[in-house]
């Protein structure tokens, strides 16, 4: 269970859980751990995620094949995306068992263009994504092992019908693709379950975690299911630091239903429904800083080793994490 400002320098810390840097699981995830009845934790999160080059299947293809290279004569490819995301994570301990968590997200999104006759254009996005908000149940506690499991949904705050004037060459108003909208457009359950396990001078853990859109939103299209798959090791060096090495499968389903009327599915691959999805093996280290007042200070850089995507799409280059939390 999460301490109480507990640190090395506070004399009280008396469970092998309590009082260590890594009773926080690695950045780039959540819903890991609860807090004692009463206590609030506050927490900032930055992620970034940063694309270049395409692939198609699990080959990398030039920017000049992705035009063709699925047998669909595009008139456009994206070539770059970076993705920046600011979170602030709120959560609060109910009771001993049970943990309530709200998060707002802020997202920007830029991505690059080129047309098939070698002209390139940017497309650009912010705004606040969609509302993650839930529960953590406690349902197995002793002193060295943790089960919770992550009752989690979100809400449709995230705006699906951005548009741009940079695509047309004469300056018309479009809207944007799938990957440039700030949201979902549903309501979407998060359940998850995260087991840890804690020695002395090290620890680990399990997650499974997944993202399940309810229906069709109002511009015909259903985000594809998620799941990820997550194991961690931890590694204490003295009192205050620990280091980490995490492993993660993630599995992405194509999106549903006929699609967005807005967008035509021959102009460019963003703006197709059968190509949204994939898997992707990625592996991270990181690192965790707690200081004596118990806030703690998280990084983690997360790059993937395989990817196999449907259709021709982005590969992901890095995705980086960092947070600062504390808990009163």
């Amino acid at each position: 269970m999460e301490p109480f400002a507990a640190c090395c320098c506070d004399p009280h810390a008396h469970s092998l859980k309590e009082g260590r840097p890594d009773s926080h699981a690695p950045a780039g995830l959540m819903g890991d751990h609860v807090h004692h009845q009463g206590e609030i934790m506050v927490e900032y999160k930055f992620e970034k995620m940063f694309m270049d080059g395409n692939r198609y299947g699990t080959q990398q293809v030039s920017d000049v094949v992705a035009l063709d290279v699925t047998g669909i004569p595009f008139m456009a490819t994206p070539t770059r995306m970076d993705m920046n995301m600011h979170m602030l994570h709120v959560m609060y301990g109910a009771t001993d068992n049970v943990t309530l968590y709200l998060m707002p997200m802020w997202m920007e999104l830029t991505m690059d263009h080129m047309r098939r006759n070698g002209t390139t254009f940017t497309t650009y996005n912010e705004g606040f994504s969609d509302l993650r908000f839930g529960a953590l149940f406690l349902l197995y506690d002793t002193e060295s092992t943790d089960l919770i499991f992550n009752f989690g949904m979100s809400a449709p705050t995230g705006n699906i019908h951005g548009t741009t004037t940079a695509a047309s060459p004469m300056g018309a108003e479009t809207q944007m693709p799938y990957p440039m909208q700030l949201g979902s457009g549903t309501f979407n359950f998060r359940p998850g379950i995260t087991y840890k396990k804690y020695w002395e001078m090290a620890s680990t853990g399990f997650q499974f975690q997944t993202n399940l859109p309810v229906g069709e939103n109002y511009r015909d299209y259903t985000v594809g299911n998620e799941y990820q798959l997550n194991w961690w090791f931890a590694k204490r060096v003295g009192e205050q630091m620990s280091f980490s090495f995490r492993t993660e499968g993630l599995w992405r389903e194509n999106y549903g239903g006929p699609g967005d009327p807005q967008l035509n599915p021959n102009m460019i691959s963003t703006a197709r429904t059968d190509m949204r999805g994939g898997f992707w093996f990625n592996l991270g280290v990181g690192g965790i800083y707690q200081f004596c007042d118990g806030s703690r200070l998280n990084v983690e850089l997360v790059r993937p080793v395989y990817q196999d995507l449907d259709g021709v799409q982005l590969e992901t280059d890095f995705q980086m994490f960092a947070s600062w939390s504390k808990a009163w």
